[in-house]
């Protein structure tokens, strides 16, 4: 089969955080470190997937983090409309990355079994670990249940001919990152396993965390899956930006041939 073309679209931005809320035991806890919010998009002929959703003006509102493009519009430019959407990998069920599943009606979602177990579970009933949930969002994933449109995965599983799902765990229960056959070889959308690339690359791990051996482990692992380190794809690391050619609107990065420039 031949391989998927992959994009990253970048909806929103923070620009007043620092090291510290990146990088745990890191010597230069206060300097500036911003963060880039990304959706994938994987396309093959006729196929799409949609890789998480974003979240919303509402939810940007709400939680004081302006959006930049409402997930709905940066697809806009690629043809695409959110009700002709039939398939989104949900990597974890945090806010930024579930935000906007009642903006996809028609899509069936792929997802870790421990993911909707934790977002529903004995957990949530600590807020320092509820904080990245939101509840409207854990509640479309049930719906969707309900009306037979989850398919839940227990590790790995496949999702398309070239498209596989690997359970990392470690920043949620049920993190999986996303392993897509491109041209350039085996591509993974790390997600939030390595928010940065510098969290991957000095295994230096991220603050939100639930369990921590997982997300040690986790970095390897996304190391196992790529054809070669270059392939990975950090989840909000801006570098990302600098290292895979625009294309397209402004806010899209084509990532299935490779990086232009080493990220480090």
């Amino acid at each position: 089969m031949s391989a998927w073309q992959v994009h990253a679209l970048k909806y929103a931005e923070r620009n007043s955080r620092i090291r510290a809320d990146s990088f745990m035991f890191d010597a230069t806890h206060d300097a500036a470190h911003p963060m880039d919010y990304f959706i994938w998009l994987l396309r093959r002929g006729d196929e799409v997937i949609l890789v998480d959703t974003g979240y919303d003006g509402a939810e940007a509102e709400r939680r004081g983090r302006p959006i930049l493009i409402d997930p709905r519009t940066a697809l806009a430019p690629l043809g695409l409309v959110p009700e002709a959407i039939s398939t989104v990998i949900v990597t974890h069920l945090h806010y930024d990355h579930a935000g906007g599943l009642a903006l996809f009606p028609n899509a069936t979602l792929h997802m870790q079994a421990r993911e909707m177990a934790y977002a529903t579970g004995p957990c949530m009933c600590h807020p320092t670990l509820q904080m990245p949930f939101t509840a409207e969002h854990v509640c479309e994933a049930v719906k969707r249940v309900y009306s037979g449109r989850v398919v839940f995965h227990d590790g790995d599983g496949e999702v398309a001919e070239g498209v596989t799902v690997h359970r990392i765990g470690g920043h949620s229960r049920g993190l999986q990152a996303v392993r897509v056959r491109t041209e350039a070889g085996w591509l993974v959308l790390a997600s939030d396993a390595s928010h940065f690339y510098e969290n991957l690359f000095t295994r230096k791990p991220f603050p939100i965390v639930v369990d921590l051996q997982e997300m040690l482990d986790g970095f390897a692992m996304l190391e196992r899956l790529a054809s070669a380190r270059r392939l990975i794809v950090p989840g909000h690391d801006p570098l990302v930006t600098r290292c895979f050619p625009q294309d397209g609107p402004p806010y899209a990065y084509r990532l299935d041939r490779g990086p232009v420039s080493e990220p480090g």
